[in-house]
């Protein structure tokens, strides 16, 4: 399977943004998947989520359904919505500390960016051209020239901080209050100083050295970020990014089957202890969902965490009872909580397309030097019905017909495995 892993790792590097116009070679390489990312873009990012909504989703299938594929294809979908997005995998960042989830996704989205956006809206709205501004100078800089930093200004520069941030009621008390100093330093006014500066910063992103009496003095009253109230400080950052101009955030979570993997090869080894940890902290966020504002979840996993009984979702019965669903249905719910996506390939997928999709990989893969033997119709007919048979997804069936890792029983009409 040398060959089929090669192509995977440069299918990956082309999802992730790690090669060149990646976007559009995303794009050309999906075939099926839009049934859904294009129902998600029309219903969630167009409607629920724009106008103010929350949701969370789950992605699960077969190895090589395409989940990961799915949720990067999302991802782009959702950057042409306008929408901030964060990618996360469980496989390189522990999930039974919410504190942790929160500050990857923080450190992701770029607090003092979302700042900087913040305060150009303040400078427009003040009549001015953020445009206009000078680099290495601030707003307060160039009122100076026009000779219009007077007191009144500097009032109307506080006010439109206390309107964005103080008074905003879906932020934390200490988070809008550090939003509005760190802003303030941007525009000049109120000024901070640098140390202040990087104490207001070092709290916001978890920094332990920190001592909460230090931040008194600015006016703050916080205590230290946890896993009890970094759901709290998420709503505010999904607030602070609507406020920055984004229609809303998107956070995509990859690889959540990891919790079931016992293999020694898996570094995250997740005890009993921290798979609950794990579910309550999704439990508790699915809770609290509405509370938050323009915010969207898609958690990606393989078919095992629901299959493994003893360890899976179905073994935190007070997370599973609120995802499940209930009614199944030989049709496919876009609605439901838990997308399958072989049970999505079942029902969009068709002879054309899937000769469409190994058309597409012989075309990418031909750069890394690889043999392919793009599939007809004939033989796509044969894989779908040996995908109803077999425990194999249509797409890896369809990837390994491609690169010739399967031999055919031209009697049975069916594919399995080469040596």
């Amino acid at each position: 399977m040398e060959t089929e892993t090669r192509i995977s790792a440069t299918i990956a590097q082309l999802s992730q943004g790690e090669v060149p116009e990646s976007e559009e070679l995303l794009d050309q390489l999906t075939v099926g998947l839009q049934f859904l990312t294009d129902f998600w873009r029309e219903k969630y990012l167009q409607q629920f989520i724009l106008q103010g909504g929350s949701k969370i989703k789950f992605l699960t299938g077969g190895k090589g359904s395409g989940k990961t594929h799915c949720l990067h294809l999302f991802q782009s979908v959702a950057k042409q919505e306008g929408y901030l997005t964060v990618s996360l995998s469980a496989r390189a960042l522990w999930l039974h500390d919410f504190r942790e989830f929160y500050l990857e996704v923080l450190k992701q989205a770029d607090v003092m960016g979302l700042l900087g956006r913040c305060s150009d809206r303040i400078v427009e709205a003040m009549g001015f051209s953020a445009e206009d501004i000078a680099p290495g100078s601030t707003f307060l800089d160039r009122l100076a020239i026009e000779g219009l930093a007077d007191g009144l200004t500097r009032r109307e520069i506080r006010n439109q901080l206390k309107q964005m941030f103080l008074d905003n009621r879906r932020m934390d008390n200490n988070f809008s209050l550090a939003c509005s100093l760190l802003c303030g330093s941007l525009l000049g006014h109120p000024a901070l100083e640098q140390a202040n500066k990087d104490l207001v910063l070092g709290w916001m992103h978890g920094d332990k050295k920190i001592r909460m009496t230090s931040l008194r003095p600015l006016g703050m009253a916080p205590s230290r970020i946890t896993k009890y109230n970094a759901r709290n400080l998420l709503r505010s950052l999904a607030e602070l990014v609507h406020l920055a101009g984004y229609n809303g955030l998107v956070v995509t979570v990859d690889d959540l089957d990891v919790m079931v993997d016992n293999s020694g090869m898996n570094p995250f080894h997740y005890t009993k202890m921290k798979r609950e940890d794990t579910y309550e902290s999704i439990r508790q966020l699915i809770d609290d969902i509405d509370t938050f504002s323009h915010f969207l979840v898609v958690f990606g996993f393989g078919r095992e965490l629901i299959d493994n009984e003893n360890a899976g979702l179905k073994a935190y019965q007070a997370l599973w009872m609120r995802i499940q669903n209930e009614v199944v249905s030989d049709r496919i719910n876009t609605f439901t909580d838990i997308i399958d996506l072989d049970a999505v390939a079942m029902q969009v997928y068709t002879p054309e397309m899937l000769v469409q999709m190994s058309q597409k990989l012989a075309a990418i893969v031909q750069h890394i030097n690889v043999e392919t033997r793009p599939i007809d119709e004939q033989i796509a007919q044969h894989l779908i019905k040996q995908a109803k048979l077999g425990g194999v997804s249509i797409p890896r069936l369809v990837n390994q017909a491609t690169l010739g890792l399967l031999k055919a029983d031209t009697e049975e009409g069916q594919y399995e495995l080469g040596v």
